[in-house]
């Protein structure tokens, strides 16, 4: 089994779509790629910018959104080093090929009149940092090379987050796994581990559901625009 490989999509709440693609688009240069009706969630809209081809920015904008306040330090770091509550995003970091191309986004950035400082040199990457509509606080990176977990794991902070020498093994090369061809059923539902925010009853009724049911009854494949003729 390969495991995770990077990440598909980022979804990050709005309360105005338009605003958030604006600014995705014409300060950060990231193309549409989506923009249609969440499936399953009634009067919720979804959002696709592209950063490559396997990667994305998405947005979900749903009617309660608007009426939910945003509080720095409680829903919004508001800044790279900033609080914020526990499972929240501190900060979004995205990635540029080399440091001429953080330049040439830092340029773009500010050419849009958006204020921007860096870049700061971490060792590990050079960062710039700067902010998003509804309080996002974003960051464009890049790396001369992977991380060097020799270097970059600090025997003072594992010690500070209570993790002894075999579990810092455990963290630095997970078990591998093979798979079982995805036969392995769902367990019984353990309240102790995290679990979906929905009514239990639903929690309960979705878990136990075989899984070639979930995907004939909530899969929806067809995109909500046929396909054009040249396609």
């Amino acid at each position: 089994m390969e495991g995770l490989n990077g990440v598909h999509h980022l979804a990050i709440s709005t309360a105005n779509m338009r605003e958030q693609l604006e600014f995705f688009t014409d300060v950060l240069g990231a193309e549409l790629k989506a923009l249609y009706w969440m499936h399953g969630v009634p009067d919720t809209v979804h959002g696709f910018v592209k950063l490559n081809d396997t990667c994305y920015v998405a947005f979900v904008q749903g009617p309660a959104n608007a009426g939910i306040e945003s509080t720095i330090g409680v829903s919004h770091a508001g800044s790279p080093a900033g609080p914020s509550a526990p499972g929240t995003m501190q900060h979004v970091a995205f990635n540029v090929a080399d440091l001429d191309e953080l330049l040439a986004i830092r340029d773009r950035i500010r050419d849009r009149g958006i204020n921007v400082f860096g870049p700061l040199d971490h060792g590990m990457c050079h960062s710039i940092y700067f902010a998003g509509p509804e309080n996002l606080s974003l960051e464009v990176a890049t790396s001369e090379a992977a991380i060097d977990e020799r270097q970059w794991i600090d025997p003072e902070v594992v010690a500070l987050c209570g993790i002894d020498e075999a579990t810092l093994e455990r963290f630095k090369r997970p078990a591998q796994y093979a798979g079982h061809g995805g036969a392995v059923v769902n367990p019984p539902i353990d309240w102790s581990k995290p679990q979906l925010a929905m009514p239990k009853e639903n929690l309960e009724r979705l878990m136990s559901m075989p899984d070639a049911e979930v995907t004939a009854r909530l899969s929806e494949p067809d995109p909500p625009v046929p396909a054009p003729a040249d396609a």
